[in-house]
């Protein structure tokens, strides 16, 4: 099978921090996040989850960036962690209308569960309909306890258009290693290991990613979340350029065509 085309490709990091070590590996800008666009076409915006922001603050990230870029953005811990899903309209509704502020470059809404959260079919249909209704973008969820990774929990991914995230390392017991759930989003959110949050991942590794992310045809997601050491930028730079060594389908097909 040929690679996919990177039209649909989104790589980047975990906020937008860029370590004094690797700055010169960026264009100039006016603020930090511009630098790191003139790299990267996407960004997953994890302070939303342990702190509100202003809707004129998204409106001015979405301002900084080139009209090709897009936002994930983590759901607050107040409905995840906090709420554990229920009795949380008033704090969706709040949440919905500070991130409009970055419009159409608001493509994810990341939804990370606690793990000690277990997966109730109830809780989770009212849930994922209530997220529906108040966000027109895609829907990516990263469960962490083993009774999401069921038939059933997948059957309730694919009913609401939901995308399970890959997360390394894995939990629990692997399965979280490959993606699942709606098949026109694939994410990928890659934490560093042995290490979370601060080993850097070696090129085996980055090889065995670009081959996954290969092998999927709808949207694709890929979140370096190892930023305590500012391996996250990285990372994802290397795992651009294997990616750009491969050919496109694109130019796979343009190559029959020509021989």
């Amino acid at each position: 099978m040929p690679p996919a085309s990177r039209s649909n490709l989104y790589i980047g990091c975990a906020g937008w921090s860029l370590p004094s070590a690797t700055r010169s590996l960026f264009g100039e800008g006016e603020s930090m996040l511009a630098r790191y666009a003139t790299r990267f076409n996407a960004t997953e915006i994890n302070s939303s989850f342990h702190r509100p922001h202003r809707r004129d603050t998204y409106v001015r990230w979405a301002a900084s960036v080139p009209a090709r870029f897009r936002f994930s953005v983590k759901l607050p811990r107040t409905i995840t962690h906090d709420a554990r899903l229920r009795g949380i309209a008033r704090e969706l509704d709040r949440f919905a209308g500070e991130v409009d502020g970055l419009g159409r470059k608001f493509a994810v809404l990341l939804v990370q569960l606690p793990p000690s959260l277990p997966f109730e079919a109830r809780t989770a249909t009212t849930f994922f309909a209530m997220l529906r209704r108040r966000f027109d973008v895609g829907i990516a969820c990263e469960a962490r306890h083993a009774s999401w990774f069921t038939p059933r929990a997948e059957e309730l991914w694919q009913r609401h258009g939901i995308a399970r995230v890959a997360a390394d390392p894995p939990v629990p017991d692997g399965a979280s290693r490959d993606p699942g759930g709606d098949a026109r989003m694939r994410y990928w959110r890659w934490h560093g290991s042995p290490r979370v949050y601060y080993s850097a991942y070696d090129d085996a590794a980055l090889r065995t990613l670009a081959d996954g992310v290969n092998g999927h045809r709808g949207m694709r997601w890929v979140i370096f979340d190892n930023t305590a050491h500012g391996h996250a930028a990285t990372d994802a730079l290397r795992l651009q350029s294997m990616l750009d060594e491969a050919p496109t389908a694109n130019s796979s097909s343009k190559k029959r065509r020509t021989t």
